[in-house]
């Protein structure tokens, strides 16, 4: 039997591996921007606690590869010396806002799309065409541009990237391996102190599976391209689950298919609805949906608009800046989670004044 290519290795790991996450948040009701509004709304910080949760796991999954030898984190698009900080900022604003006003990020869309919502994949081709216009199209002069002037090269201060290790390194004398160990464990010890005090919280098997099983499929993406696909032949990008860029490189698969190769990313797409589908199916769940009116189908439109160029912006969207890119500990990372979150607040009450709630 002829060894499997790398490709497939990657085209069947990111389907794996989407499939679970989109099944995860299909089952669970796992939605970022329901987090943000249920915490705002009504006080109930559940799915807010779910989040961090995952991100916690992935923080002691990611790091502790790191440890091992078995991934460089530092080779992911996180941790480099270019720190873009106003595009994290400015970035997570917009995307926060717009994940408001299209109802949820594009991991939730994708679970939606499997579910038979047909609004959602309009809003997933959306942000698609705007992420990929902003990553190689006419809007992506304008980012290229805005990066080059406000981004800071950490190597001028003597630092090799923006990861917080890196950075309590510089600053106390402690070796990087220990000062980033230092952060983790602060990192870990506040969200697990947070998330568990709270009894509902501990009460919630929905809200723990979520958490624990969505840093779980980090970790797995991580240890995918970082382990399986290793190969120094036939290179793959380390990186693991998030959906605005590959959503953009996954329209542009579908339309020149014989002459594109599948990737773990792309994979990764149609993964997750895959795996909402089937779950959905099980649970009795699929319904086909659409707009509701014309001020829903515009609201959508622009919200996806929003997520596409905030995404590609700030280099990830709700799971891969938020948990994906916290895992690495870099500041950039926890600079767009900030913002999403500000975003998403102030996309919450633009929409409850513009709905009369």
């Amino acid at each position: 039997m002829e060894e499997m290519s790398i490709a497939t290795l990657a085209g069947l790991s990111g389907l794996v591996i989407g499939a679970g996450f989109g099944a995860l948040t299909q089952t669970t009701n796992f939605c970022t921007m329901g987090a943000v509004a249920d915490a705002v709304s009504f006080s109930d910080y559940k799915r807010a606690r779910a989040w961090l949760l995952a991100v916690a796991v992935a923080i002691v999954g990611a790091q502790a590869m790191q440890y091992a030898g078995m991934i460089d984190l530092t080779q992911s698009i996180y941790l480099s010396s270019s720190f873009n900080w106003f595009g994290s900022i400015v970035g997570g604003l917009i995307f926060g806002f717009g994940m408001v006003l299209a109802s949820g990020c594009p991991g939730r869309n994708l679970a939606r799309v499997g579910g038979g919502d047909l609004k959602a994949l309009v809003v997933l081709i959306l942000i698609a065409f705007f992420g990929y216009a902003t990553l190689r199209g006419i809007t992506g002069v304008l980012r290229v541009q805005m990066e080059a002037l406000t981004s800071v090269n950490t190597e001028s201060v003597g630092l090799d990237n923006h990861g917080l290790g890196t950075i309590v390194s510089g600053v106390t004398g402690l070796g990087i391996s220990s000062a980033t160990l230092l952060v983790a464990a602060l990192f870990v010890a506040a969200i697990l102190w947070f998330c568990f005090k709270d009894a509902s919280f501990r009460a919630s098997k929905r809200d723990l599976i979520a958490g624990f099983g969505l840093g779980g499929l980090i970790i797995s993406g991580w240890w995918a391209t970082g382990v399986l696909l290793a190969d120094d032949f036939d290179p793959q990008p380390l990186a693991s689950l998030t959906f605005v860029a590959p959503a953009g490189n996954t329209l542009q698969y579908l339309m020149t298919f014989t002459g594109a190769s599948i990737n773990f990313g792309i994979a990764t797409v149609f993964g997750a609805i895959l795996g909402a589908f089937v779950a959905s199916l099980v649970r009795g769940r699929f319904a086909i949906t659409s707009f509701s009116d014309k001020a829903d189908t515009l609201r959508h439109f622009a919200g996806a608009a929003m997520m596409g160029v905030g995404g590609v912006v700030a280099l990830g969207c709700t799971i891969g800046q938020c948990i994906t890119g916290m895992s690495t500990l870099a500041l950039g990372s926890a600079l767009t989670f900030a913002a999403i979150v500000i975003g998403g607040i102030f996309g919450m009450k633009h929409l409850e004044r513009a709905l009369g709630i």
